[in-house]
């Protein structure tokens, strides 16, 4: 680093298979610019970024989308069904498919109380929807794809009470058995990831687990003790 204005500086990680990487820090910190470089929303200008040990860059885009699958906070739905939504119309994943995939998530019931089941149409940017319902719709269409790697970017915030249990269930079955990167403002959604990461203008401030953190008193300890998380 010589004073340029980078976005991120001086990260090394290694995200082993199977593994839940935790990302927390104030707005601003760097977290999605770090998660964004995986799956090639942003290009990295220098260093590496490698997945299975081959640089990013050296996969054709649309592949690498597909196995590296992100849920954003800010989701965007089409004005369709719900099942188009689901599958993005890739004729490859049939409706028992994007059934069983909701099943497993745990919200099928949801959708099957809806008028017309999975061909409900969520409106314009799915505003016949609640937060909290796009982004369970959204933890649908990422584990459809059986991905390997799977972001979650905020996908916690700003959701209402009834979705949140909803919420944490997918996320539970989402992160089972795949390597995962949590962007996470709530930390208690992060309390059991392998590592956790603490950005602070544009590197890593502390990094460890969440028992480890709190023993250190730094940072992490002070960004649970605002949220009035228990230190069990």
């Amino acid at each position: 680093y010589t004073g340029e204005q980078w976005v991120l500086r001086g990260i090394s990680l290694h995200a082993r298979p199977g593994s839940m990487i935790a990302v927390v820090g104030a707005n601003g910190a760097g977290k999605s610019s770090l998660a964004g470089l995986l799956n090639r929303t942003y290009e990295h200008q220098r260093g590496e970024v490698l997945l299975d040990n081959q640089p990013v860059d050296s996969y054709y885009l649309h592949w690498l989308r597909t196995r590296v699958a992100l849920v954003p906070q800010d989701v965007f739905l089409f004005a369709d069904s719900i099942l188009n939504n689901i599958t993005l119309f890739d004729e490859t994943i049939t409706r028992d498919d994007a059934v069983r995939a909701s099943r497993e998530v745990g919200i099928h019931e949801f959708i099957q109380r809806l008028p017309g089941g999975y061909d409900f149409q969520v409106g314009e940017r799915g505003a016949m929807l609640s937060t909290g319902q796009r982004q369970l719709i959204a933890f649908v269409r990422a584990y459809v794809r059986n991905p390997s790697v799977l972001i979650l970017d905020e996908a916690t915030s700003s959701v209402d009470g009834e979705s949140e249990m909803l919420i944490r269930l997918a996320m539970d079955r989402l992160t089972q058995g795949r390597t995962s990167i949590v962007i996470a403002h709530r930390l208690s959604t992060v309390r059991k990831a392998d590592t956790i990461l603490v950005m602070e203008k544009g590197q890593i401030a502390e990094q460890g687990s969440h028992d480890e953190l709190m023993k250190s008193e730094g940072i992490y300890h002070r960004l649970v003790s605002l949220q009035f998380e228990p230190e069990d």
